[in-house]
């Protein structure tokens, strides 16, 4: 699980550099996002603008990242594809989280 991190202010954005967010890979991202999340920023911006693929798993990883975050931060989501998008709409995750916006070219309301 490769995540890239860029720190600017107060704000901790974070890439997931994989195409998939899935079973095979839901326990190491929450384990990487564990790490990361020790680096300061009050708001972390978690991109997933490179993922294609989210299933259940890859949900449930995102949620436990959620819940795991420290009293006084927050977390952000930023560049959702259309069907990573879907399964937050769909499971209504879509009021839980911030959603920042969509992946570039990829369309709203896909």
């Amino acid at each position: 699980m490769k995540l890239e991190t860029r720190l600017e202010g107060e704000v901790l954005h974070v890439r997931v550099d994989e195409a998939r967010l899935d079973a095979a890979v839901a326990t190491a991202f929450k384990d990487e996002m564990r790490r990361v999340l020790g680096a300061s920023g009050r708001t972390v911006v978690l991109d997933l603008s490179r993922v294609d693929f989210m299933d259940s798993s890859g949900l449930g990883a995102t949620i436990a990242v959620l819940k795991s975050m420290p009293r006084g931060r927050s977390l952000e989501l930023d560049g959702l594809r259309p069907n990573v998008e879907r399964v937050f709409r769909l499971t209504r995750m879509d009021s839980v989280f911030r959603i920042r916006g969509m992946a570039p070219g990829s369309g709203e309301g896909a």
